[in-house]
């Protein structure tokens, strides 16, 4: 019993090796996975082939037809005189049925023997002029077609196989426009290896118009123009704290950091309070450079790796989203917040964290600005029935809290009942659905935008205007809505 295992070669009878013709040759009895291959016409001994094309018309999915086949070709492998399986191009590139038998055949102690074909990637690396060692990607098009974003680095070309189907380029363009725009050029590369051979460039946007597409269809996709990969600036970061580097950027610390991070992040809300996506791209930018330089600093130090961060937080993504990635499915958002809440009392239980206090306030973090902490404390109290129960009571409290403030009977007294005024007042807004910490933000640009507007139509003397001139321009300013950016 054995299973020898033979690769065609990409269609050209004149690219079989002599090894897989001789073994051909010898051969009495010949299966193939597929008869639809331009080179099987002309192989020895012909009229002893079988093939499992009748299999294709009968299976479910192609996980269900190469299971069978690999099943059966294994089977016939476990008789005396064994079998003969011939595939296209090279066996184990882009052959599902060869990985499936090899396990198989390993479970039941059947030998297996390869015989070498070419794929298809060396005539379309001829056809294309490329060298595959030139960060070269080999992926299967089926596998970016199920993807809502591509698994590529975008800085080095690409080449997707079995690109079978406009149906198939259809789902791959919507795939690939996640990360290239529509005019990026891409080469449909048909029957590579063969007389037939065409090559077609195309921009993204149409790469499923074209009327070549077959079962002999591969894509080639491009570098972008400019380095867009996160895997660069993950270098660019490193080559900075590296010995030949920048002084200053060697010599920080988490510590260091701190006040950087948080400018950052107060810099792409102003970008989006103005919203402005120029700036936000740019402030994003900005706060991903913290993110990867804290990042490179622990692999300095040895405390993790940026790839520990992505997997910690990919991972609690998908484990708090049973929903999207699971039989669970909920009606709305506020089911999804009550299974994120479950979902991380599950994960406390199983870090052996259930019978030790924690209060509800324990992940606020205190380096927020003041209002926005009083919001979140709100709303986290609230989620356990601790809060008011609804938005005239909430009002209530503020004016109960207003009139402490006038009957304090000194300043620090007078300060404190200020100060709960200002927490009432942020749950007031909570419960009108209005985040208080924006709101501010939001008035105080338009304050500032409003003043500034003062300032330019008194010509820079707004000192000596008086009260009612100042009002009447504000009333003016208002009136124009002046954009804070003005």
């Amino acid at each position: 019993m054995t299973i020898t295992i033979v690769g065609l070669g990409p269609g050209d009878p004149e690219l079989l090796t002599r090894r897989a013709w001789q073994t051909l040759a010898d051969a009495h009895e010949v299966y193939l996975r597929t008869a639809r291959h331009p080179g099987v016409e002309s192989l020895p001994n012909s009229e002893h082939y079988h093939s499992f094309d009748d299999l294709y018309e009968q299976a479910e999915n192609f996980d269900a037809l190469y299971d069978r086949i690999a099943a059966e070709v294994v089977r016939l492998g476990g008789r005396p005189e064994g079998i003969t399986y011939v595939v296209p191009g090279h066996p184990l590139v882009g052959e599902a049925t060869v990985t499936r038998i090899l396990k198989l055949a390993g479970e039941q102690s059947i030998p297996v023997t390869i015989i070498d074909g070419l794929s298809f990637i060396e005539p379309t690396l001829a056809a294309l002029h490329l060298d595959g060692l030139d960060g070269l990607q080999i992926v299967n098009a089926e596998d970016v077609a199920r993807l809502h974003f591509p698994q590529l680095n975008p800085d080095v070309p690409a080449l997707l196989a079995q690109l079978y189907s406009p149906t198939i380029a259809s789902d791959v363009k919507l795939t690939l426009n996640a990360q290239y725009p529509d005019e990026h050029p891409v080469t449909l590369v048909h029957a590579a290896g063969t007389p037939q051979q065409l090559l077609e460039n195309v921009p993204l946007h149409e790469l499923d118009r074209s009327s070549h597409i077959g079962h002999l269809t591969s894509l080639y996709v491009s570098p972008l123009p400019r380095a867009g990969s996160f895997e660069r600036f993950e270098e660019t970061i490193a080559h900075l704290r590296a010995p030949e580097g920048c002084p200053w950027d060697i010599k920080q610390t988490h510590q260091s950091l701190r006040s950087h991070l948080l400018e950052e992040a107060y810099e792409v809300l102003a970008a989006l309070d103005a919203d402005d996506p120029v700036s936000l791209k740019e402030e994003l930018g900005d706060l991903l450079l913290q993110v990867v330089l804290h990042s490179q600093i622990a692999t300095d130090e040895g405390e993790f790796r940026m790839a520990d961060v992505i997997e910690g937080v990919n991972s609690k993504i998908i484990r708090r989203h049973p929903h999207v990635w699971g039989e669970n499915k909920l009606p709305n958002a506020e089911a999804v917040l009550v299974e994120w809440e479950k979902s991380k009392q599950a994960e406390r239980a199983k870090a052996g964290l259930e019978g030790k206090p924690k209060s509800l306030l324990d992940s606020i973090p205190q380096a927020l600005p003041a209002l926005a902490v009083a919001n979140m404390y709100g709303a986290r109290s609230g989620k356990i029935g601790f809060d008011w129960p609804d938005v005239e009571a909430t009002f209530a409290k503020v004016q109960e809290e207003i009139a402490e403030v006038q009957t304090a009977p000194d300043a620090d007294s007078r300060a404190k009942e200020l100060g709960d005024v200002l927490f009432s007042v942020a749950q007031w807004a909570r419960h009108y659905g209005v985040e208080p910490e924006t709101a501010l933000r939001e008035a105080n640009a338009r304050w500032a935008a409003r003043f500034r507007y003062l300032e330019t139509q008194s010509g820079g003397n707004l000192g000596n205007l008086t009260p009612d001139q100042m009002e009447a321009l504000w009333q003016e300013a208002k009136a124009q809505e002046v954009s804070p950016s003005a």
